[in-house]
């Protein structure tokens, strides 16, 4: 059984660098900085003070209401101070930065197992919120809110992301060849408690021996591994739904309104962690790849690493002239390496010079190339021409706000237009006019 969904497109893989590459341990370095905000939704609340001796695993900051998680020290250290630093988007945000202690044994104290047969969802959203678990396929939204259902809601198919269709990245691919057991036992604990009728992976071509890793790993459970046609961003949730059961998440609606339940593999990982080692989202497996590193590798990292020192782990070479964190496609270009590793980042790539892409901009020639890119089957060029006019009303009766910014529109673009960036912006300031009631 395989599938896909409409439109799309496809870019050149570049994962034979790391796709076969074990996973390995960031050593641990000198200094973290944890931003308060690494999830969509609230910032979380800091329990500690500079100079205060923490733990690792221990918590550091509390959550600010349901949509917000909490935030666990990376290391044994102490606290070194709690003030404005620079996030990977850019902005200077709130962070705790934490000095490692350099004769700690950084061992993290194992707890006894929850018993997830009879948990029940409210404590299971409890422990997942308690744990600062994200979704971590780059979105960061907070998974315990995906698991308290809404009255009349109720998940009757959970659907999990194996795809990983991002050129470069790998880092899910090494979690399902060399962790199937935790990948597995997660979905198994999110199925229990939501107490799911199915639960269906799907996981893209190019990764037969996460397939094969994954289906052995499963025997007689009721778990389906559905192979998927290799295509971006197949990954998405609705493209990801569509692929695997034909069928369509309306305009403005979301998964569950189908009830149906999508997480990514990595979050599964995590919730088994929590479950069965009482262990927090403390760190996460990166891509560390690009023609600007020496040494590519999928690595597990502390959360808080400064990219600089990842780098160089990975042997950055002079040649880089831009760093990515993320894929190629909705990543974000760093303005400096000084920013850290987020729970959200699955990849660092390091581009060089002539592999940067800087095309001349020209005119729209209505070609039509990227509305066949276009997984939502919107008109970008048109939402791209309102987005320069400043037609905000338009553009939403348009649906720019069902657009989910992946580029493939960019991508399929012979003209050189930023499409996804005029759209990006355009949503950015929507978004901005409503919440003044414009």
């Amino acid at each position: 059984m395989s599938g896909s969904f409409a439109h799309g497109v496809h870019p050149a893989e570049h994962k034979e660098a790391t796709e076969h590459r074990p996973i390995e341990r960031m050593p641990f370095v000198d200094r973290y900085t944890l931003p308060l905000g690494q999830n969509l939704g609230k910032p979380s609340n800091p329990v500690v003070t500079a100079g205060e001796t923490v733990a690792r695993g221990q918590i550091i900051a509390r959550p600010d209401g349901f949509v917000s998680t909490t935030l666990h020290s990376p290391v044994t250290g102490r606290v070194v101070g709690i003030g404005p630093h620079y996030h990977p988007n850019g902005q200077l945000v709130d962070c705790i930065e934490i000095e490692a202690d350099p004769y700690a044994t950084q061992q993290l104290v194992r707890r006894e197992p929850v018993d997830w047969r009879v948990l029940s969802v409210d404590s299971f959203v409890e422990l997942v919120q308690h744990a600062g678990i994200v979704g971590m396929g780059g979105a960061a939204f907070p998974s315990h809110v995906k698991y308290r259902l809404p009255e009349g809601k109720r998940c009757e198919r959970l659907v999990i992301n194996g795809c990983e269709c991002e050129p470069f990245l790998t880092c899910d691919h090494r979690l399902m060849v060399e962790r199937p057991d935790a990948v597995v036992h997660g979905m198994e604990i999110v199925a229990s408690v939501l107490d799911a009728d199915s639960v269906t992976i799907g996981v893209e071509m190019n990764k037969p021996d996460a397939i094969e890793a994954l289906r052995r790993e499963i025997g007689d459970r009721a778990i389906t591994v559905v192979p998927l046609h290799v295509k971006y961003p197949q990954g998405a949730e609705k493209m990801l739904i569509k692929a695997l059961f034909d069928e369509e998440v309306p305009a403005g609606k979301l998964p569950l309104d189908l009830n149906i339940v999508v997480n990514n593999v990595a979050s599964m990982a995590a919730i088994a962690d929590a479950v069965d080692h009482g262990r927090p989202l403390i760190e996460r497996l990166v891509t560390v790849a690009g023609p600007g590193v020496d040494r590519p590798a999928n690595l597990l990292v502390p959360v808080g690493t400064p990219v600089r020192s990842v780098l160089r782990h990975c042997g950055i070479n002079g040649e880089t002239r831009q760093v990515i964190m993320g894929g190629p496609m909705m990543g974000m270009p760093l303005a400096t390496l000084d920013s850290p590793v987020l729970k959200g980042t699955s990849g660092l790539l390091a581009f060089t010079e002539e592999v940067i892409n800087h095309p001349t901009e020209y005119a729209c020639v209505r070609c039509g190339q990227c509305l066949e890119a276009c997984g939502n089957l919107l008109n970008p060029q048109r939402l791209a021409r309102l987005a320069r006019a400043q037609r905000w009303g338009e553009m939403e009766e348009s649906y720019a706000l069902d657009c989910m910014e992946c580029g493939a529109c960019t991508y399929a673009c012979p003209s050189g237009v930023p499409i996804v960036h005029l759209i990006r912006a355009a949503k950015a300031e929507i978004r901005v006019r409503k919440s003044r009631g414009e």
